[in-house]
């Protein structure tokens, strides 16, 4: 893995961490929410100073290049990252519309 691309992982990762945390520091971040954007700093941290072993992983994965695993793995959390949020959606979108349920029965009863 080239020195550049190495250098960009570790700047992009810190600064990914530093906004988290600044974000949870003015609760505009919930802890449990940002635990997989400091999971995944960290491991691409790890993957920039242990780019020994991303290219050895790649070697046997059978990838053409390291950055090609690297982008796998940030595909990956995306991916983890975009499932956790849709689970989220989906429980505010029942709520909402139980919500909705209770407002319209007290409004029926309330007309009564």
């Amino acid at each position: 893995m080239s020195l550049v691309l190495r250098v960009i992982l570790i700047v992009s990762s810190l600064i990914s961490f530093l906004l988290c945390i600044k974000k949870i520091k003015k609760s505009q971040m919930v802890v449990a929410d940002s635990i997989v954007w400091v999971i995944g700093s960290f491991l691409l941290i790890l993957m920039s100073i242990f780019s020994g072993v991303v290219e050895w992983i790649s070697a046997k994965l059978g990838f053409m290049a390291p950055v090609n695993f690297v982008f796998l793995v940030v595909i990956f959390f995306l991916l983890v990252q975009n499932f956790m949020t849709n689970l989220k959606i989906s429980k505010l979108n029942e709520k909402v519309k139980d919500l909705n349920h209770y407002i319209a029965l007290e409004e029926y009863k309330n007309k009564k």
